[in-house]
């Protein structure tokens, strides 16, 4: 059994130094593997029991640090159906200046963030926090406006598309500034999928327009109150690698899938610059034999070990339908390397 030293490893991690032993990283979980590995389930149906049966799970599996996305900042939006998939552009809730102009923007410093100081008591000696958003800067937008809308109309009103990545991106880092500095917190985790398996949702020059000033605000929030700040993002980002390491200054990145770039690959081409984390890709993680993922991220760590800068985790989360057995033995593969 590893004991939680935030300090001494995650942290060090993120801040370009070598670990006393490999960090474990994962975005979220899923309540069965929480129930599995805290040895319960939830205690209480309420904020804090949720949070508590993150924490129990995450420092019985080794992980220096818990989750926290349950706080109550969101920006409403209406329900989108939902099947097998999502539409990106069902039910938008705004689509010009009137339905802007109606739209309740919700006040961040108004929010309950109360949960940051009732965890305390029940955070192991040594465990900190990774606060997450309620989703990010492009995300929110896509969610409010719809992504067919949005291309729209970024060439038919300029002008109503930087109004709402304008009030999104304000109530996001309103939203870090008011959590930034409870000391259960350690890191900020910025969640935003970009793209897909070829290029950004927008243009490179739209991204640098629209998106990238709102997250290079939420990062020197995290980096003026001393704590790093990292990246989560899906899909394609070779373009932009650049804009996150050196203008937005992200201390680590998540999401990699290998039709993309591979873990490995992204760690060569990333190592000394920013903080790799995760990357044993979904579907191999899924599809594969508990051996090849022990394999695979055993390899990972023995490539990693002398240069540091990376933290074992999968490429993206752990849905339920993460055979247990597969996650164990990726887990287990960086638990051996204590011994």
């Amino acid at each position: 059994m590893r004991t939680p030293d935030f300090e001494n490893n995650t942290l060090r991690v993120l801040r370009g130094e070598k670990p006393e032993r490999v960090p474990l990283f994962e975005l979220f979980m899923n309540d069965p593997i929480y129930t599995r590995l805290a040895g319960h389930g939830l205690q209480e149906d309420t904020q804090l029991g949720h949070m508590r049966l993150i924490v129990d799970a995450m420092a019985a599996a080794g992980y220096d640090y818990a989750t926290c996305n349950i706080l109550d900042f969101h920006f409403p939006q209406k329900a989108r159906a939902k099947a097998a998939t999502e539409s990106l552009n069902g039910q938008a809730t705004i689509t010009d200046w009137e339905t802007f102009e109606a739209y309740k923007w919700p006040n961040a410093a108004e929010s309950d963030y109360t949960l940051l100081e009732k965890i305390k008591p029940y955070l192991p000696e040594g465990m900190k926090l990774m606060v997450m958003g309620p989703c990010g800067v492009l995300e929110n937008v896509i969610s409010l406006v719809g992504y067919d809308n949005l291309c729209y109309m970024l060439f038919e009103e300029p002008e109503l598309v930087q109004a709402i990545f304008d009030h999104v991106g304000a109530g996001l880092v309103s939203y870090y500034e008011q959590v930034v500095d409870a000391d259960t917190v350690g890191f900020l985790c910025s969640n935003d999928d970009w793209g897909f398996n070829t290029q950004t949702f927008l243009s490179t020059a739209d991204m640098r327009k629209y998106v990238f000033p709102w997250h290079k605000k939420i990062v020197e929030v995290a980096h003026s109150h001393g704590k790093p700040c990292i990246l989560h993002s899906c899909g394609y980002f070779n373009d932009v690698l650049e804009d996150v390491i050196e203008d937005m200054q992200y201390d680590g990145r998540h999401s990699y899938e290998d039709n993309i770039m591979p873990v490995e690959d992204a760690y060569e081409l990333m190592n000394g610059r920013i903080a790799v984390l995760g990357g044993i890709d979904m579907n191999f993680l899924v599809s594969g034999t508990p051996e090849a993922i022990y394999n695979r991220a055993r390899a990972m760590l023995e490539r990693t070990a002398d240069r540091a800068g990376y933290m074992l985790g999968s490429g993206n989360s752990i849905p339920e339908y993460v055979p247990h057995e597969n996650y164990l033995a990726m887990i287990r593969a960086a638990l051996d390397m204590d011994r």
